[in-house]
């Protein structure tokens, strides 16, 4: 049976259409928009009438595709919204925008609900051998940890920081001052030790979403972006330093032209992810991270 689902964050709007089989999902098609819904959501709590109007584009690009699969398809489809859309306070406005205008019905999720269907989506998608599992999910308004095996879920968290609220509340320049990412990290690691989320020490870090993958896709110059090349890729932390000493050195507009295929739509709110992908393994004591192609849209129809 096939099965389509769409994640709309706070920088990317995904799309997946899978078959549902025995074995779990075959993904048969995925897409990627970067709207930026949750631009300045952090400061003034409302989602801008621009990026609203861009997140409908891509939704209707996204009826398109599903509807090749076939109407009852495109029906059972199933739309969830994350931080971006949690935290505004016009939030009922932009659900009936997108219930008009494409006929989707949203699901708000929870920080929990976002944690468990990430950590869903990545096991079934990422081979890890390890009893103790973090799956990590940097997404651009919050950050989701979820601690299990690779059968069961035993916790998960939301922590406001995300790429694009943290490179607005604390990345100012282009490129950043020293000081600026100095108070990112400490905040980073201030929100993390907040948690007091525990795990063994033999934990491995698994981490999805958009700074992962392209950052595993920029250490393999994977271009094209292939993502049977980006699932179960290994980085370990001095390759990440190299990458956020790169990031911290040079300009938007250097950085994109070096990486155009990945860092359109991110380039400005990468940095802050790496950093927040330093801090949690930091946290965790982990000396290496799997990258995962699974996420919430793969959870969500495994559910």
């Amino acid at each position: 049976m096939y099965r389509a689902s769409i994640d709309i964050g706070t920088n990317s709007v995904l799309l997946l259409i899978a078959e549902q089989t025995e074995k779990g999902l075959q993904v048969l098609e995925e897409a990627q928009r970067l709207p930026r819904l949750g631009s300045m959501v952090d400061s003034n709590r409302l989602l801008a009438k621009e990026s609203m109007n861009k997140v409908l584009e891509a939704l209707s690009e996204y009826v398109a595709i599903i509807q090749k699969y076939g109407d009852d398809v495109l029906a059972r489809t199933v739309v969830t919204a994350t931080s971006a859309v949690r935290d505004a306070a016009n939030k009922q406005e932009f659900l009936t925008l997108v219930k008009e205008t494409v006929g989707f019905q949203v699901l708000i999720l929870s920080g929990e609900e976002e944690a468990k269907y990430t950590y869903l989506g990545a096991i079934s998608q990422t081979k890890v051998e390890s009893d103790s599992i973090m799956i990590v999910d940097i997404g651009g308004g919050s950050t989701e940890l979820a601690v299990g095996n690779s059968t069961n879920l035993l916790r998960g968290i939301s922590i406001n920081m995300g790429s694009v609220r943290f490179n607005e509340r604390f990345l100012l320049h282009n490129p950043p001052y020293q000081r600026e990412i100095g108070e990112c990290r400490r905040s980073i690691e201030a929100l993390l030790r907040a948690t007091q989320l525990r795990f063994p020490s033999n934990t491995q870090v698994v981490a999805v979403s958009g700074t992962a993958t392209s950052l595993a896709a920029i250490d393999q110059q994977l271009f094209p972006y292939r993502s049977s090349g980006i699932n179960n890729y290994r980085l370990n932390n001095d390759k990440l330093a190299t990458f956020i000493r790169l990031f911290s050195i040079h300009t938007f507009e250097y950085l994109l032209d070096l990486h155009p295929e990945v860092m359109k739509g991110r380039v400005d709110v990468f940095l802050a992810g790496l950093l927040i992908l330093e801090g949690v393994l930091r946290y965790a004591r982990a000396e290496e991270f799997i990258v995962s192609n699974g996420g919430i849209r793969h959870g969500i129809l495994l559910s």
